[in-house]
């Protein structure tokens, strides 16, 4: 046996999968969401989910033409973060505004960093938030369960009923509304192990719970509370990006947990109408730091030279 011993970081053996086929798993995950969208709010929204993707799809050849760096299309991260961004946008938003979110997810939050793995913050959420802030009128969804449920709580006039929450019978963002969809979205990605269970269980788990109690002990507010807003999307295909989460499991329920928590204090005591987005993405800053605390630690002796 040799006297020299090896040591090198993880991973050490291929999983198979590449990123244009996480990415595919991806789109196959959010088809049941963006055809609930389809049937929910009719066919322009097919139309912001094409304008979408191929806005982000052209800037991000387009970027990778103007600085000669070898073209990235081909791994369908580019079309994923057009669908997402599309979906997390109301039906009746102008389409130059999508032109424009596409724009600054794709060149802005994601090529100038270095591309896929390299952004610090997931580029469809930063971009969704950008479009809030800078069109608020248009950006948030036209009925924005989310918005209601912050500094006034929601009354029982408003509210839809839970049947109508799980089948989408509401308003809201094009692919956030139905619950049903997007569980059998993420399901997906969790047999297909393209994500694990821990963000989203901790995410739901403790926006459902801090609504328990800040409701009374009310079983059905806070389920109604747990479907609204765009808790479901943001937990299964937001919080779960594996550039921008933690990569080990305990990280992950860290993750879960702080940005549920941060979408209740946000809901239930904050003046601007997003809980989910801004959690995430302050969660997003926070997970460099979860990692290195949550890390293993790995014990070796006489290194390399």
């Amino acid at each position: 046996m040799s006297s020299l011993t090896k040591v090198m970081v993880s991973p050490h053996i291929h999983s198979g999968k590449s990123t244009s086929g996480i990415m595919l798993d991806v789109i196959i995950s959010l088809l049941p969401a963006t055809i609930a969208g389809t049937f929910i709010f009719g066919l322009r929204s097919l139309l912001i989910v094409l304008v979408c993707v191929l806005s982000s799809v052209l800037f991000e050849a387009l970027f990778n033409y103007i600085i000669k760096k070898d073209q990235t299309i081909s791994d369908l991260s580019a079309a994923v973060t057009g669908l997402l961004l599309a979906l997390n946008l109301s039906v009746n938003v102008p389409l130059w505004q999508c032109v424009i979110g596409s724009l600054f997810a794709i060149v802005i939050v994601k090529c100038i960093f270095g591309g896929i793995g390299k952004n610090l913050v997931n580029p469809a959420m930063t971009a969704r938030v950008f479009m809030v802030i800078a069109f608020s009128s248009i950006a948030v969804p036209a009925f924005p369960i989310d918005s209601v449920a912050t500094a006034t709580p929601l009354s029982a006039e408003i509210m839809p009923s839970l049947l109508d929450l799980f089948i989408g019978n509401r308003g809201g963002a094009i692919g956030e509304t139905c619950t049903v969809a997007l569980l059998i979205g993420g399901i997906y990605l969790i047999v297909r192990k393209v994500i694990s269970f821990h963000i989203p269980v901790a995410f739901i788990g403790m926006v459902f719970i801090f609504s328990f109690f800040y409701k009374g002990f009310n079983m059905v507010d806070a389920l109604s509370l747990t479907m609204s807003g765009g808790l479901f999307i943001g937990a299964f295909f937001m919080a779960t990006d594996y550039t921008t989460s933690p990569s080990t499991p305990l990280g992950k329920v860290i993750f879960g947990l702080g940005a549920g928590l941060i979408t209740c204090l946000i809901r239930y005591y904050g003046i601007y109408p997003e809980g989910v987005s801004f959690a995430i993405l302050f969660m997003n800053i926070l997970t460099p730091y979860i990692s290195s605390w949550t890390r293993r630690k790995v014990f070796t002796a006489g290194g390399n030279k």
